[in-house]
């Protein structure tokens, strides 16, 4: 697929989805909303594992404030139930697993874009703001959901109100994302990461993704057999009966996603 804000390619089972304006820190226009969640529906139809990353020095800036003339004209009610809804929605519930590869600055809904991924892993040097109230907005695109459930009302309430700069060390030691990898070894270990998942069972972590999507509105009652659903379908996979095997082999699982 060609998109004039993405890079997109794809192989191994591993789509990489790149935003690709660096020249305002991948800042979020219209049009690279509308690409981005196209790219989404369809690598979640053809890959085991999708990779969302920025080109340049930033993952991504947030909202595109970049022409002047039209700030007062932006409804920000309908742009984000018309257009960013449905994009976390795409991430969210994307059959295959998302990994967030933040690359640098991670900042306003370009940090909530990253949170609503599966998994977070970002550059030392990288950092997350939720920038909303330095422009007189409150947080959006999913992040007064996402920030208090990762890290704690507290946390999540300072860095929304102080909008101070969270780097990706700190937030790897707050839970608000799962690794936080020196510069120089990032590119490499995103790439293992996301080989290792496009090689596993694909029916399974479907799986882990809806249980713990609907844990937090479930009560234990309904937790638990949810699992007993889930789990039912994943012992009728071929994935399954390959694991078990070579359990019994004593050599790695071959995993075929179904």
């Amino acid at each position: 697929m060609n998109y004039a804000t993405l890079t997109t390619t794809e192989a191994g089972g591993v789509a990489t989805i790149a935003l690709n304006r660096p020249q305002v820190m991948n800042a979020l226009s219209t049009q690279m909303r509308a690409e981005l969640l196209d790219a989404l529906r369809h690598a979640g139809q053809t890959a085991r594992v999708i990779v969302l990353t920025g080109q340049g020095r930033a993952f991504c800036s947030g909202q595109d404030l970049g022409d002047r003339a039209r700030i007062a004209e932006i409804d920000l009610e309908r742009t984000l139930r018309d257009e960013y809804e449905p994009l976390i929605r795409a991430i969210i519930d994307c059959p295959v697993p998302t990994i967030a590869a933040v690359n640098g600055a991670a900042a306003g809904a370009g940090a909530n874009l990253a949170l609503a991924c599966d998994v977070v892993i970002a550059t030392e040097s990288a950092s997350f703001i939720q920038a909303f109230t330095r422009i007189g907005l409150m947080p959006d695109a999913g992040g007064t959901f996402w920030l208090p459930r990762q890290v704690g009302f507290a946390r999540a309430m300072g860095a929304m109100l102080f909008a101070d700069k969270v780097s990706a060390r700190q937030a790897a030691d707050w839970g608000m994302i799962w690794e936080a990898i020196p510069d120089a070894e990032f590119a490499a270990h995103v790439a293992g990461r996301a080989e290792a998942l496009a090689q596993g069972p694909t029916v399974a972590y479907r799986a882990v993704k809806q249980a713990l999507r609907q844990s937090s509105a479930n009560d234990l009652e309904a937790q638990l057999s949810l699992e007993a659903q889930l789990q039912g379908g994943c012992g009728q996979t071929r994935d399954f009966m390959e694991g078990v095997v070579a359990f019994l082999d004593k050599r790695p699982a071959r995993f075929e996603g179904r």
